[in-house]
């Protein structure tokens, strides 16, 4: 074989690998989501075979076991769904990365799931069903059940389109539709069903006033004033405090309720003596990490992005000491009527119960949370580490806002209406200098009205998207639920 015919056939040899390479590739890229559906399979698996070996062969013990399943599922979708709203705009930000975000989200979920998680959970979720319209233990298992799986399937449906959903009113929804299904239109408590359609509007609206509040507060003192690093080193130490006082006071709430019965003013004087010592902590903190930096924003993104991926762990570690609770009630309900032969209002969550939420909502994070956490954090406006702070704050503060006026939020509204509310007012306040600097120009150089309402910067499909999930969330649920109750029925004979 000549030297011309060897060389062409390794540059023949080159271009089939390389084919090949591409090839397998694709095929990975392609298998990828099937890995996520694999490993998912196998958690659910093992959750019912852990539940099997706990309940043993006791009455209904079948019923637990696929309860428990249906609870892993659950569990895996809060954290594909629910979670990105606490890592979302850390990531969005780039504060932390999506690998970070993920393991700080599954630690302190965790942590908050099983530590501050609640001791006793609302069955009936808050009164949405009487409970003696469900005393037949068998009907209220079915329900439970039915309540569980549509809940899952409705927050599956919602990560797969990109929408951040709240896994509560999923729940809610769930329990309303089997409820229904069950016992008839009687049975729901429509002034409760009120309320939570009521905090639809309301969990937003206050998230976003109080994020654009803080962000105005940022701009007005730090941002548009003469030396802006002598000015945060002022009020940055303040804003960590506000920060530490909410998030303590919520912790008092959630997490002390186990050795005492702490009120919102109780909760809220252990929040200001706790902000206080970490606001007089963060002014040496400060100090120093600005030395030598210019005077301009940039330099301003540095000081807030410590703060800020604190305040992504807290809201974590909150989020998994309310949130998991209530989308595991449902399991612990079944448990507690299968023990028991009966139903109740409110019931103990079995260690074992939790530990399925707390993992499930680890393992739903891993496989599929980064999906949701892009678009909360990348999709919806640009954020960078002092805007990502705002949505953070405004989030722990509106938690204690609604505590104390009794007003039934969400965690995932409030946080993703945040997102919403920096960035609707970065357009408002846009459009004002624009509309001041148009002043000053001579007219050939103005910049015409049409092309200044074009840039936009909140993403319309976006907020439709969003928006229109929530609205359906409950009756989507609620129709989802009952279908399952009838054919669970069926089955169960």
């Amino acid at each position: 074989m000549s030297d011309q015919d060897s060389s062409y056939s390794w540059q023949t040899l080159d271009r089939d690998l390389n084919r090949l390479s591409r090839l397998e590739a694709a095929t990975m890229y392609a298998a990828r989501p099937l890995i996520g559906v694999g490993l998912s399979l196998l958690f659910v698996t093992v959750a019912a075979l852990a539940a099997g070996l706990i309940v043993g062969q006791a009455p209904g013990a079948l019923f637990v076991i696929v309860a428990a399943a249906f609870g892993a599922y659950m569990a895996l979708n809060i954290g594909a769904n629910d979670v990105a709203n606490n890592m979302g705009p850390a990531v969005g930000a780039r504060a932390l990365s999506m690998a970070g975000a993920i393991a700080i989200a599954a630690v302190c979920e965790s942590a908050g799931a099983l530590l501050a998680g609640g001791d006793v959970v609302d069955t009936i979720s808050k009164g949405i069903v009487a409970p003696e319209s469900l005393a037949d233990a068998r009907i209220f298992v079915t329900a439970m059940m039915a309540a569980l799986l549509s809940a899952a399937l409705w927050v599956n449906l919602a990560t797969f389109i990109g929408a951040p959903v709240s896994t509560t009113h999923s729940v809610v929804g769930g329990v309303m539709g089997a409820g229904i299904a069950a016992a008839g239109i009687g049975a729901v408590s429509w002034a409760t069903m009120g309320a939570i359609a009521a905090s639809w509007v309301i969990s937003p609206a206050l998230g976003g006033v109080i994020a654009a509040a803080v962000l105005a507060f940022i701009k007005w003192k730090v941002i548009y004033v003469e030396d802006k690093i002598a000015a945060a080193r002022t009020w940055v130490p303040v804003l960590i405090g506000v920060m530490a006082a909410a998030f303590a006071s919520y912790l008092a709430l959630k997490g002390l309720s186990r050795v005492a019965s702490i009120d919102i003013a109780t909760a809220l004087a252990i929040g200001a003596a706790i902000g206080a010592l970490c606001a007089a902590a963060a002014v040496p903190l400060v100090r120093r990490q600005s030395r030598g930096l210019e005077n301009r924003n940039r330099s301003l993104k540095i000081l807030f992005r410590v703060p800020l991926v604190i305040s992504a762990a807290l809201l974590s570690f909150a989020h998994g000491a309310n949130d998991v609770a209530n989308a595991v009630g449902p399991l612990a309900a079944i448990v507690y009527a299968q023990e028991t032969g009966g139903a109740a209002a409110e019931v103990a969550i079995p260690i074992w119960v939790m530990l399925i939420g707390a993992v499930g909502i680890s393992v739903g994070l891993m496989l599929f949370g980064p999906k949701l956490v892009d678009m909360v954090g990348g999709q919806i406006t640009k954020l960078n580490p002092m805007r990502a702070y705002c949505v953070a704050l405004s989030a722990a503060v509106t938690v204690i806002a609604a505590s104390w006026l009794g007003l039934p939020v969400s965690s995932t509204h409030i946080a993703v209406g945040g997102v919403f509310g920096v960035g609707f007012f970065r357009e408002w306040h846009a459009e004002r200098r624009a509309r001041m600097i148009q002043k000053a120009r001579p007219p050939a150089q103005r910049v015409p009205s049409e092309e200044r309402r074009r840039r936009k910067l909140v993403r319309r499909s976006h907020f439709l998207t969003i928006a229109a999930a929530w609205i359906v969330t409950v009756p989507a649920a609620a129709i989802l639920s009952a279908l399952c109750y009838v054919v669970l029925s069926l089955v169960s004979g």
